[in-house]
């Protein structure tokens, strides 16, 4: 018996060998366990193109019934931001977009509806690398006008037209160089920059509204023009968003500058929750101005400070 059982072990230690031995795929796969992984630097594909936005939304509500402190019955505002971006980045070349899309309104029992924000603003910069360093040899395009109608309201009056869609419009060329250390910051700059001032609303128009010659709907005006792009992760949930335009044009009044500038600052409370803080400065010296009583008075710095808490949507590829 015992020697039935030793025969038994011994075919079958040979047959189980010769298999392994034999079978390519068994063997193959034993290499492979003992195998160390590496990564094929072939196989990492620089991002030519990077993609993405925010979209939020701001509403506050309130209402009062027989309220001893007073104040109106009802109120409502609601304010959005679609900000898009598109950058492109390959050996040389350089193409930043960016499009900013803002609208508000605030509606009140004694005061009615009434816009607070209003902003259309496309720019695309495209640059050249010079050498090995920062400095790029570019060009920037910019639209900006707004969506809807704009009023003043004087005191005992009725409320006055002010804006229009494409009343003004903005359309700014301007070829020169840029420096960029990063993603983050530029400096634009140019000595020759063509900007065109539209304004589409015939009565504004007819009242040379904007610069505009009266009955005329386009101004061109030629001079230098500079641009400063910066944005920050300031910690883990907030980041800030700035940009700062400034042109001065050498036909009319070359040292009056006009500014426009940007400010906005984002707190994430959690994935939808966010806290915004915007603040716009600016300043055009072809802008007349309107006071309480009605009456046009010359330029001024113009501010716009909004803050809301809403639901915000983050997105990119």
């Amino acid at each position: 018996m015992k020697k039935i059982l030793l025969s038994a072990f011994l075919v079958s230690f040979v047959f189980t060998t010769v298999l392994y031995a034999q079978d390519p795929t068994v063997s193959e796969m034993r290499d492979a366990a003992g195998r160390a992984i590496t990564k094929d630097p072939n196989d990492t594909i620089p991002q030519v193109w990077k993609k993405g936005g925010l979209f939020s939304v701001n509403v506050n509500q309130g209402a009062l019934s027989n309220w001893a402190a007073g104040g109106d019955k009802s109120s409502l505002s609601v304010a959005a931001l679609l900000n898009l971006y598109a950058f492109y980045k390959k050996d040389r070349h350089i193409w930043d977009n960016t499009l900013d899309i803002a609208y508000g309104f605030v509606n009140t029992t004694s005061l009615g509806s009434r816009k607070a924000d209003d902003r259309f603003d496309f720019l695309s910069k495209y640059g050249y690398q010079l050498g090995k360093g920062n400095w790029y040899a570019s060009a920037l395009f910019n639209f900006r006008t707004q969506l809807s109608k704009g009023y003043a309201y004087p005191k005992d009056q009725d409320k006055i037209l002010t804006s229009n869609f494409l009343s003004p419009a903005y359309i700014l060329l301007s070829p020169g160089v840029t420096y960029q250390p990063n993603e983050n910051f530029s400096v634009s700059l140019s000595p020759a920059t063509a900007r065109w001032t539209i304004v589409n609303d015939d009565g504004l128009s007819d009242a040379g509204a904007f610069g505009v010659d009266p009955g005329e709907k386009v101004k061109t005006e030629f001079g230098a023009f500079a641009s400063v792009n910066y944005k920050a992760n300031i910690s883990e949930n907030a980041s800030y968003v700035g940009r700062l335009d400034l042109f001065s044009n050498y036909l009319n009044n070359p040292q009056n500058i006009d500014l426009y500038m940007t400010n906005m600052l984002l707190v994430k409370v959690n994935k939808l929750i966010t806290v915004s803080l915007s603040l716009d400065m600016i300043y055009d010296d072809d802008v007349k101005t309107i006071d309480a009583d009605g009456n046009p008075r010359g330029p001024k710095l113009q501010l716009k400070e909004l803050m809301g808490i809403g639901l915000s949507y983050r997105f990119k590829n």
